[in-house]
């Protein structure tokens, strides 16, 4: 299964609860903090949430 880097780049502060725990569910505790996940379509979804806080990349 194929998988995917993703890297927090911005800031959690001020935005809505989902989309802290959003963050939290990744994994991603600060920025530039990277973790890897498998490419399924729950992790897509999540990503797609927050996109605007995270950069992705393929592993």
């Amino acid at each position: 299964m194929a998988k995917i880097k993703v890297k927090q780049v911005k800031s959690g502060i001020k935005r809505p609860k989902d989309q802290k725990r959003t963050l939290e569910a990744l994994g991603l505790r600060k920025i530039g903090q990277v973790v890897e996940h498998d490419d399924t379509p729950n992790i897509i979804g999540m990503i797609n949430k927050v996109k605007h806080l995270v950069s992705t990349e393929e592993a």
